[in-house]
């Protein structure tokens, strides 16, 4: 009975461990990932989204599935990958969670199209982040009811008032400790750095009616300009705010959290909700941190110029979005070549700069 248990085991096991082997994913290692929001239609041969540049040019050609979402990734035969999050965060997580993937060396580039602060840079201009700044949870009260001498009626939990950083969790579901309320998230500055001494000689592209356009804006020397390469930080809000007053709390939002070492300049709707989900993907195990950058480009101006009423201005991100998709890609395109060309270094030691 004994040797005939042998036996059968030993046929199990034979047939087992060719099954074992074959059952094991063959596992790549993307060198970079570039991820678009969204894109229209196609993702080539018709008018662009956030992807299609970055596909066309960077010949990303082959689709490579993904767990569950196997439209989402493209691959070019040099390591680069790009990936449009048409169902947001959570083409993130299968990613990450497919085993056909170890992305702990894998430099993440977040891209996109924001509307941009008048005040700094055109439309058009490209920023380099070095914060992710959170604009959604918030407290808020009607601007028409608030105290007498508030800028405007948003300010943080455990604050208790405008411009201030919270000073007591008090008690704001399980949070007990104020640093948990924080709303900027810092990026690997150095890494970022790096990048943008790598762009900056990147030759960005204009248009004659974005330039008219530019010449609305008396009294914003900064809007007037070409399109510039800037380091800048990135605010996402789920909300599409827009104007003046909204413009001010933002400035000043990303200059609380940052204690002063940010600078507002792009605003959009997803990248909170990115770097959340790369931030709990770290905690994981799945990705490294300091290998995230993101790269925004300026469609339309966070408020209206002079003269013109905030419900013509509002959602007017149409006429500069080809100009944004555009230069988004010449600036972070150098950065994917230099990564690429010296792999061999890149793949264990992050690079650094310091500040421009």
């Amino acid at each position: 009975m004994r040797r005939r248990w042998k036996h059968m085991m030993g046929m199990v096991a034979a047939w087992a461990i060719p099954w074992m082997a074959s059952a094991a994913p063959d596992v790549v290692e993307p060198k970079v990932i570039v991820v678009a929001g969204w894109e229209n239609g196609a993702d080539t041969g018709d008018a662009p989204g956030e992807y299609q540049d970055w596909v066309e040019r960077l010949q990303l050609t082959q689709i490579v599935p993904v767990r569950g979402v196997p439209q989402i990734l493209r691959r070019n035969a040099d390591g680069v990958y790009g990936i449009v999050l048409r169902h947001g965060t959570a083409d993130l997580m299968a990613l990450a969670l497919d085993p056909h993937f170890d992305l702990h060396h894998t430099y993440w580039l977040f891209t996109g199209i924001s509307g941009v602060d008048p005040h700094v840079a055109p439309v058009g201009s490209v920023a380099w982040a070095r914060w992710v700044v959170d604009g959604d949870a918030l407290r808020e009260i009607d601007d028409r009811t608030i105290p007498k001498g508030w800028p405007y009626g948003l300010y943080a939990i455990g604050a208790d008032r405008p411009n201030a950083l919270p000073a007591n969790a008090n008690h704001y579901g399980s949070v007990t400790d104020v640093a948990e309320l924080t709303k900027a998230y810092p990026l690997n500055a150095g890494l970022a750095n790096w990048a943008y001494a790598i762009s900056r000689h990147a030759t960005l592209d204009d248009d004659p009616d974005i330039a008219r356009r530019r010449a609305r804006w008396r009294g914003f020397p900064e809007a007037q300009k070409p399109p510039r390469l800037m380091m800048g930080e990135t605010l996402g809000a789920l909300r599409y705010w827009h104007g003046d007053a909204r413009t001010r709390w933002a400035e000043d939002w990303v200059r609380l959290w940052t204690r002063g070492k940010g600078l507002f300049v792009m605003t959009n709707e997803e990248s909170q909700t990115n770097e959340n989900t790369m931030r709990l993907l770290a905690s994981l195990g799945d990705i490294d941190p300091a290998r995230v950058m993101v790269l925004r480009s300026g469609s339309n101006f966070s408020m209206p110029p002079p003269g013109v009423s905030i419900t013509q201005s509002m959602g007017d991100e149409g006429p500069g979005q080809a100009l944004a998709f555009d230069n988004n890609e010449r600036a972070g395109a150098p950065v994917i070549a230099e990564l690429v060309a010296h792999w061999d270094r890149y793949r264990d030691h992050i690079p650094a700069a310091s500040a421009p």
